[in-house]
């Protein structure tokens, strides 16, 4: 239900942008003398906190989806904070194994109207992002389940080049996906846990961890560090006492250095 009511407000906003923008584009061409809607003020979107997963969850994730084709795009979205969409658009061409880096230049998008390759959401959505090892040795791997699958088909596989695909190789519907995903979860009783928490997950582990907030955002393609900060700041309740300490003893090092000094 959770899930359901985002969707919607999503949604909502969705269609209110929309709408603001066509009527702007209207103005804009003579068509109408002002936009309207910029004397209404929207309802403003509900600030939810993110529940990302630790480590032993995540994990786990990797545990019940071994052996399945969802193994891998679950292990790079916990490596890498991509998007759903983001994988299913990946391409051969996107990374280099032998130096470590993955390409964000697309994301694969499903629509009323169908399903369609578009730009990232922002100039900063279109990234690079360094790999760890587990998930370079998971793509190296992969590829040579690949080739043997083109082989086997033979003209019957569709080598469009992308890696987290449907067995033939044709490109991987991002609602069939999501419902692959959640059946995993159903079928091995672990708790609905959307996919895109463990995007949550790989920037919330790196904050904890000490990462400058500046890379988690690159990493995870947002706009503005800010906004990072926004999401996932309340993750880490000792902030604010590390703050105070810190201050506390540089103040105190300064007074005591001025007292001896004097």
């Amino acid at each position: 239900m959770a899930e359901k009511a985002d969707f919607q407000r999503r949604r909502f906003f969705t269609i209110t942008e929309f709408l603001h923008e066509a009527l702007r584009e209207a103005v804009q061409q003579g068509e109408l003398a002002r936009n309207v809607a910029d004397a209404v003020k929207p309802p403003s979107a509900e600030d939810k906190e993110v529940e990302p997963l630790d480590e032993a969850p995540c994990a786990w994730h990797m545990e019940i989806a071994t052996g399945t084709r969802l193994y891998l795009p679950i292990l790079l979205t916990i490596c890498t904070g991509l998007r759903r969409g983001e994988l299913l658009a990946l391409t051969w061409d996107d990374v280099d194994l032998d130096a470590g880096w993955l390409w964000v230049r697309r994301a694969l998008e499903e629509t009323c109207q169908g399903v369609r390759f578009k730009a990232p959401k922002s100039k900063k959505g279109r990234r690079s992002v360094t790999l760890p090892a587990i998930a370079i040795e998971a793509l190296r791997e992969h590829q040579r389940h690949r080739q043997e699958r083109k082989e086997l088909l033979g003209e019957a596989y569709h080598d469009e080049r992308l890696i987290c695909c449907l067995e033939d190789g044709s490109l991987w519907r991002p609602s069939a996906f999501t419902s692959s995903y959640f059946s995993l979860l159903a079928r091995r009783k672990f708790p609905r846990v959307s996919f895109h928490n463990l995007r949550h997950s790989h920037a919330s582990q790196l904050l904890r961890a000490g990462i400058s907030p500046k890379v988690i955002s690159e990493r995870l393609g947002h706009s503005k560090v800010g906004f990072t900060l926004h999401t996932y700041a309340h993750l880490l309740p000792g902030m604010q006492e590390e703050a105070a300490s810190r201050i506390d003893s540089v103040l105190r090092a300064a007074m005591e250095k001025r007292a001896y000094r004097a």
